[in-house]
This record gives C-alpha cells, sequence and structure tokens, in this order.
C-alpha cells in the first residue's frame, strides 16, 4: 500500500464512506504480512517510495507465486524479478481467471508484472542503452522495471563501440533523456562513451558477457569504476533493476 492508497483511504473515511473497522481490516498487514517462509513488506513503499519487489531466484515456483498473490491482493503494482518459465506458469495457476489486469510475463527480461495502481509518471525519459544484443535480458529487466514505476522509457539496443556509428546515430535520442541506463560486457566501454555525449547521469550496469578473461563481468565493473566521465556511477553485475531504481528516483526529483 502505497501513499495514495493511504490518503484515498484515510479521506474515505473522513467522508464516512469507510467505517474505521474496515480501514484498520485494510491497514492490518501494516507493517508486513507474515505468511510463514515470507515476510512481506507492505509498508515500504511509504517509506522508500518504492513497492518491495520479489526476486524470484531462490524460489520455488510455488513460493513466487504466493507471495505474487498476496502482494496484488493490497491492491499496488508488482514485479517479480529473475523468474523462470514455471513460476510464471504457477503465477497463473495462482491467478482469477476474472481478474482485470492480468500479469505479465516479460520473457527476455525474466520479469512478471501486474500493473493495477497508477504509479506517479516521471519528469522526462530514461533511455535505456545496451552494447549488444548479449545484453538484452538485462536491458530489458532495466526498461520493464521503470516503466513500472511511471516512467517513459526509450530501448536503444546493439549500439556498442565497435560499431561507434550505430551509437551516434541515437545522439538525438540519448541527449534527450533525464536519466540513461547503460548496460555492457566485455570491456565495458560503452558508458565512458555515451557520458561524454550527455549533460545527464548515466547509470553504467556491466553485464557477465564476455570470453574468459572478462570474468563474468568483473573486467567490465572495473573498467565502469575506472571510467573518466565524471556524471558515470556504477550498478552491480547484471543489476538491471537497481539502475532502473535509481533512474526512476532521479526521474522523479
Amino acid at each position: 500500500m502505497d501513499r495514495t492508497q493511504i490518503e484515498a483511504l484515510l479521506n474515505e473515511v473522513r467522508a464516512g464512506r469507510t467505517g474505521v473497522e474496515q480501514a484498520l481490516d485494510r491497514l492490518r498487514d501494516l507493517p508486513f504480512e507474515d505468511i510463514g517462509f515470507a515476510k512481506l513488506d507492505h509498508h515500504r513503499s511509504l517509506r522508500t517510495g518504492m513497492p518491495e519487489v520479489i526476486f524470484a531466484a531462490g524460489k520455488t515456483p510455488p513460493q513466487v507465486a504466493a507471495i505474487f498473490a498476496h502482494m496484488a491482493q493490497h491492491g499496488g503494482n508488482v514485479l517479480a524479478t529473475r523468474v523462470t518459465p514455471e513460476m510464471w506458469a504457477a503465477v497463473q495457476a495462482l491467478e482469477p481467471r476474472d481478474k482485470q489486469p492480468h500479469a505479465q510475463f516479460h520473457e527476455t527480461a525474466r520479469a512478471i508484472t501486474l500493473s493495477q495502481a497508477p504509479a506517479v509518471p516521471g519528469k522526462g525519459t530514461i533511455a535505456v542503452v545496451c552494447a549488444g544484443t548479449s545484453d538484452l535480458s538485462v536491458a530489458e529487466e532495466a526498461a520493464v522495471t521503470a516503466r513500472l514505476m511511471g516512467n517513459e522509457v526509450e530501448l536503444i539496443a546493439d549500439v556498442g563501440v565497435a560499431g561507434i556509428h550505430r551509437l551516434l546515430a541515437q545522439k538525438t535520442s540519448l541527449q534527450s533523456a533525464r536519466v540513461l541506463i547503460v548496460c555492457a560486457g566485455m570491456e565495458g566501454a560503452l558508458p565512458t562513451v555515451v557520458g561524454g555525449l550527455v549533460n545527464a547521469p548515466v547509470l553504467a550496469v556491466p553485464t557477465s558477457v564476455g570470453y574468459g578473461a572478462s570474468f563474468g563481468g568483473v573486467a567490465a565493473l572495473l573498467g565502469m569504476l575506472n571510467t573518466c566521465s565524471p556524471n558515470v556511477s556504477v550498478v552491480n553485475i547484471d543489476n538491471g533493476f537497481g539502475a532502473a531504481c535509481i533512474a526512476s528516483l532521479i526521474n522523479h526529483l
């Protein structure tokens, strides 16, 4: 339950449209709901401006489905990241057939979303840029997350430095973005190049793409941390979700 929903509920109580007992019933799971194997933080949106998100890796399909269903019952938007097709099937099996809107599976992003509450719109566009098609799953995770948080997103794919003319062809889009998320593996050079072209924050996401000496994204991470572009900041390897959260916070300031 976010700030907007709390305010609406309190206004209903003040206007007499909702009784005190009914309001207490709707608030009973704040600050968290204990469902045995998990404690769902329904209060997080009020504290941080962002709801709890389901990190599905390491969980079983029934666990992901149960958490998703409980979070959906509270009326907010729901996001699960790093899901498998089996987890998606489990969520579908628990979702009432007559429910509107339905949850959606984003295969490339490995995410499930349920959009059932209007999000506060961001002030500008978030550009999500990736070096190659191999980086696309991380970029799509960032794009899906940012859109669910109320941001307009433009995805610019396959514009790595090996063919830098592809990047320069997107100069107008890059320079019109309020925040940029740049995903790259191999040597991780793309965020530095983008940072030198724009006057906006650039969130660099190293990906675990590359040959043996890339060390699963560590080479890209170190390259990005040593960037000479002062408007570039770096998140963890493959963390498209984290980059999107930070970009959304910036875009709502």
